[in-house]
């Protein structure tokens, strides 16, 4: 197995995808998200994962049971299993982060262009055991 190995922090300022699974472990998911201004993820549970989240450029809220939290570059946040949660981009910027699950959330090799694609393929990317290797 090879793993994962890039300079994540470029990759995730690069990203121009709403969602882009990079990487698909037996145990962890790396995704790159960009939340253009006024967009956010949506308001969701994840009853048996948790979730990380890396601020890599913009600034905005992420939500976690009813308190805002504002983020900006460099901020890291922890959405424990269970936890009702949203990432809300309020800035003028895109909102540029990577999001680590555990266990994986999405397909491997998942990618939306949009929150609007990310809607309708909800019920067809769930992850269903396959890993990148």
């Amino acid at each position: 197995m090879k793993g994962y190995v890039d300079d994540i922090q470029a990759r995730t300022l690069e990203n121009e995808d709403f969602r882009r699974v990079l990487y698909t472990g037996k145990h962890l998911q790396l995704v790159l998200m960009t939340l253009p201004p006024g967009c956010d993820i949506g308001e969701e549970v994840h009853e048996d994962r948790d979730q990380f989240f890396r601020i890599e450029e913009g600034r905005g809220s992420i939500v976690i049971d009813g308190k805002a939290n504002e983020v900006e570059d460099d901020f890291a946040v922890i959405v424990p299993a269970g936890a009702r949660h949203n990432v809300i981009n309020d800035g003028d910027a895109p909102l540029k982060l990577y999001t680590i699950y555990g266990p994986p959330e999405h397909r491997d090799g998942t990618v939306h262009k949009d929150k609007a694609q990310a809607e309708r393929d909800h019920d067809n990317d769930e992850w269903k055991g396959e890993t990148t290797e």
